[in-house]
């Protein structure tokens, strides 16, 4: 982790979006690490990033799986999920679990940043 910058971690399948989240993310100061899978992000360890940003619908693992697995190895860690779906029942299930956020794509990237920075930010707030 950088020093002073905070890590969030982007996993999608899209190389595209990956490549598009890493720059909006770095642009705004902080440490982008991307992933095209969750077992790619699961084998490097959550212990170095302070936020994640998921898709939600991958191959193998989604978002909500991974968000189970990031939830049981760091309780605290804020989890936004990201979607090129719209059903219902994604954001039915977002609201029953412990998730920061719910995006659907095209999001908008400011929004996605302040939502990230208030979780940031309220996470801090608990520690001090």
């Amino acid at each position: 982790m950088s020093e002073g910058r905070r890590t969030i971690a982007v996993v999608d399948d899209d190389p595209r979006l990956l490549e598009s989240l890493e720059d909006l993310f770095e642009s705004a100061g902080y440490v982008a690490r991307t992933f095209s899978s969750a077992g790619a992000l699961i084998d490097a360890g959550f212990s170095d990033i302070d936020c994640l940003v998921t898709d939600i619908g991958m191959p193998a693992m989604d978002g909500f799986e991974l968000h189970g697995v990031a939830k049981k190895a760091r309780p605290d860690l804020p989890v936004f999920l990201i979607t090129g779906r719209h059903e219902i029942d994604h954001r039915q299930r977002t609201d029953a679990k412990d998730i920061s956020g719910f995006f659907r794509k095209p999001f908008d990237g400011p929004a996605l940043l302040a939502a990230v920075g208030n979780s940031l930010a309220a996470e801090e707030g608990r520690w001090t």
